[in-house]
């Protein structure tokens, strides 16, 4: 293309309106393409502005934000949204975010009031703590307990539990962040009693554990119990801040019918783990608790009160819509009705029920493919090496180089498992009620 045959800004922009973007990031689309095109004329090359607008629309359009199907079996995937929530927790969000409410205002006293009181009400209920509060994530949750009370003296913690998990989120960088000084003691796979002793006649002013939730050390391993820890603790009248993580609000699950599930083994639950004698314990609101994102600290009530008082915690508050989902959500727990949570739902649905949805979804696409037994994860860095014997769609025809991106191409997209290059298909995270669009998507895609 001859450099007076480029279109013009105007006439690109014309061609590409109508694909559901804004008309000023169309606008700065066509311009860079067509500056592109221009710069490669000139050095003597051929360029299509309209294909490189085009491709850059279509890559700009991809980022947006929409409904996926999550065929991976990793229920809590962090790349998709960890926990979806419960729809009535979706609707009072919603309910909340169009309107006003009494956000920060006490309709008893007609003043200013708390936010999130009611929730650390429910929390407390549900997990016998005596205060709580409520932060942006779990991760916000740690650094205002370590700037709150790690700020004068070293924070005691093992090697072994110097985590690092995705998006690289490492732990002693958070440390570091809070302006905490930390004190590593033992090793990578030992830590004694004698270790957190040692460091706490050096000087150190908080013992901070951390529940490693992405993975397990084996072998020649020795670690300390927590009892052994807090008794400690409390002799030397220091803090004991407990990185819980998963969010497990009781190991005995007690929302499920019958006992806690196998794979829920070794996970700490909240209450255990304050009974025990934890001064605070810190955990996510969206991944074992299936709410939204959120950090939860409960534990003593006058060490929540520093945190809550220290002018960080404004900065990692959370909006009404959030607290209004974390409300259902929790009440679902208190009123019994736990297993109806998404996470749990998916999680407690029966091998069998699984199979026969496979079966049926192979039958409605007509794809060449077989139904295998597999297992699906928590994910989310929940229960590490646990598993979920779930069914998989293991699908022939056309290999997982085709067919794989043609289902993120889908409407909705499928986010789908690669092996041997196979595409494998985990209904576990998939609702019913998408047994049809996954259907359709999939029989459209294996013809293309």
């Amino acid at each position: 293309m001859a450099l007076r045959d480029l279109p013009s800004v105007d006439t690109l922009v014309r061609s590409l309106e109508g694909e559901g973007l804004p008309r000023l990031l169309v606008v700065d689309l066509a311009r860079d393409a067509i500056d592109q095109a221009r710069k490669i004329t000139a050095a003597g090359g051929t360029a299509d502005p309209h294909q490189t607008a085009d491709a850059a629309l279509q890559a700009l359009r991809s980022l947006r934000h929409r409904p996926v199907l999550n065929a991976t079996g990793v229920l809590l995937h962090t790349n998709l949204g960890r926990a979806p929530l419960v729809p009535a927790a979706a609707d009072a969000a919603r309910a909340v975010a169009t309107s006003y409410g009494n956000l920060e205002f006490d309709l008893d006293k007609a003043s200013r009031g708390g936010r999130s009181e009611y929730v650390h009400r429910l929390v407390c209920a549900l997990v016998g703590a005596q205060a709580a509060l409520v932060v942006n994530n779990n991760a916000g949750a740690l650094l205002l307990a370590l700037a709150t009370l790690g700020r004068h003296h070293p924070v005691a913690i093992s090697r072994g539990e110097l985590i690092e998990i995705g998006g690289s989120y490492r732990l002693p960088e958070l440390m570091a962040a809070s302006g905490a000084r930390m004190l590593e003691i033992g090793t990578t796979n030992r830590t004694r009693l004698a270790d957190y002793e040692q460091a706490l006649d050096d000087g150190a002013g908080m013992i901070l554990k951390v529940h490693p939730s992405n993975y397990r050390v084996v072998g020649f391993t020795d670690s300390v119990p927590l009892d052994k820890l807090v008794a400690l603790a409390r002799q030397r009248n220091v803090p004991l801040v407990y990185d819980v993580g998963s969010g497990l609000l009781d190991e005995s699950a007690p929302w499920l019918d019958g006992p806690p599930p196998r794979w829920l083994r070794g996970e700490p639950g909240i209450r255990q783990v304050l009974d025990v004698g934890a001064d605070l314990v810190t955990f996510s609101g969206d991944k074992l608790l299936g709410g939204p994102q959120a950090g939860i600290i409960t534990g003593t009530a006058h060490l929540v009160s520093e945190l809550a008082h220290h002018p960080m915690a404004r900065a990692l508050r959370i909006p009404g819509p959030t607290i209004a989902a974390l409300t259902v959500t929790l009440e679902m727990y208190a009123d019994g009705k736990g297993s109806e949570i998404p996470f749990w739902a998916m999680a407690s649905a029966s091998y069998d029920s699984l199979e026969r949805r496979s079966e049926a979804v192979l039958d409605a696409s007509h794809v060449e493919a077989e139904v295998v037994p597999g297992a699906s994860v928590p994910g989310a860095g929940s229960v590490p090496g646990a598993e979920v014997p779930s069914p998989l769609i293991k699908i022939s025809e056309p290999g997982a180089a085709v067919l794989w991106p043609r289902l993120l191409r889908a409407t909705p997209p499928i986010i789908s498992r690669r092996d041997a290059g196979r595409v494998v298909l985990d209904l576990r995270a998939i609702s019913p009620e998408d047994d049809e669009r996954l259907a359709a998507a999939l029989e459209s895609a294996c013809r293309s």
